[in-house]
């Protein structure tokens, strides 16, 4: 009889915020294997897009993730403005660098904080999180929302930060930088959070390259790559940063490197805003040209790449979106293994998954396109109408 056991994590887990199925293949209490099921929240982002014009779909792809929600509509107008050839204003440029790593500080104190809430620390969560309100006090001062920012349009920024806005955002991260620092200090000399994080949920620098991880979680892996810094947009090649990578691929460097990260974004937002031109904030963009574009930069998570086809018209003839967590997640088959059942969660949680990002649908058979876009849609809604039929 085999000593094999599953236990199922999802489709509905405290430990996940959106419903996703992972199904673990233990023996005792050591997980020796792994199987991941995506595909409970597909929301069907690239079929709405051709829908709507080309001024309407950032609003749209801020709505892949509410943490997100500046870097899908920066990835977006960068496909756009590469189909158009142009680039953006100079001062808009930066004002979408400063909202951009805002996003960044914001994403990851509510990561920190949650990490800490998994293992126990709630105050290391009520800490980062109450730390983290300043930054979105800064979002709804300059946008008017705390999350989907409406930022970012093609040729430059949808609003400018005024002058006397600047006091009130340098002020935010002073208490942001003083904050990180106690915090990035507190957890590396705890010696409960090293026993519980250190050499949990490992990912090595081989494993990283060959499953093409992006962001944090390859960073954290020793894998030296950010798209601000090796395809640079906006303002990334105007001010002064640094990447920070560590080299122990556990769920510890991974704390660490967003926490590093956070304190280069403040570097970043105070450098932009030292040096931040005057004049417009947008060029004028008349249409979107015939061709096809692709923009990508760097999200909390990693990498987000969008693709756009146009045919001339106000409306894209294809929309393709790939998010960070589409590539870190499928990693989790390898970190998890080896582990404690106890960590298997937590090491899930370490890649900061964003679940709903993910979700896209293609049916191949033997290496061939079993499918089309539209027969699986009939699929669906064929599906739909059996199980009303089923409804007493």
């Amino acid at each position: 009889m085999s000593s094999r056991r599953v236990i199922p994590i999802g489709p509905y887990h405290p430990l996940q915020e959106e419903p996703e199925f992972f199904k673990l293949i233990v023996e005792g209490e050591t997980v020796v294997d792994m199987e991941i099921n995506l595909g409970y929240n597909h929301r069907g982002h690239e079929f709405l897009s051709p829908e709507l014009t080309y001024d309407q779909i950032p609003f749209l792809v801020e709505r892949i993730c509410g943490i997100c929600s500046n870097s899908h509509p920066l990835a977006c107008v960068l496909a756009l403005e590469d189909i158009c050839g142009i680039k953006p204003a100079p001062r808009g440029a930066y004002i979408r660098t400063i909202i951009h790593e805002l996003e960044r500080i914001h994403s990851h104190l509510l990561w920190v904080g949650l990490a800490g809430h998994f293992i126990g620390y709630n105050t290391v969560w009520m800490w980062a999180w109450r730390y983290r309100e300043h930054i979105l006090e800064v979002f709804e001062m300059i946008t008017g929302n705390r999350n989907h920012y409406a930022a970012n349009k093609p040729g430059g920024a949808r609003r400018d930060i005024l002058p006397e806005q600047v006091p009130q955002i340098l002020a935010a991260l002073d208490v942001a930088e003083k904050k990180t620092v106690m915090l990035t200090n507190a957890v590396l000399d705890d010696p409960v959070i090293r026993v519980r994080l250190e050499r949990v949920g490992v990912l090595t620098r081989e494993q990283a390259i060959a499953y093409a991880v992006v962001g944090p979680t390859a960073r954290a892996s020793g894998v030296d790559i950010d798209v601000r810094r090796d395809d640079p947009h906006d303002a990334y090649a105007e001010v002064p940063w640094s990447v920070p990578v560590l080299p122990g691929g556990d769920v510890f460097a991974k704390a660490k490197v967003r926490l590093l990260e956070t304190l280069e974004s403040i570097k970043i937002i105070r450098a932009c805003l030292r040096e931040m031109p005057d004049g417009p904030i947008q060029v004028r963009v008349e249409e979107i040209p015939p061709g096809e574009g692709i923009g990508h930069t760097e999200a909390p998570r990693g990498e987000v790449f969008h693709y756009l086809r146009s045919d001339g018209s106000n409306r894209p003839l294809r929309h393709k979106i790939r998010a960070p967590s589409y590539m870190n997640i499928a990693s989790n088959v390898l970190a998890v293994k080896g582990g404690s059942i106890a960590d298997a969660a937590l090491t899930l949680a370490a890649v900061d998954p964003c679940y709903c990002c993910t979700e896209r649908m293609a049916a191949f058979e033997d290496g061939k396109l079993k499918y089309s876009g539209r027969e699986l849609l009939k699929l669906s809604w064929a599906k739909t109408e059996r199980l009303r039929e089923r409804r007493p």
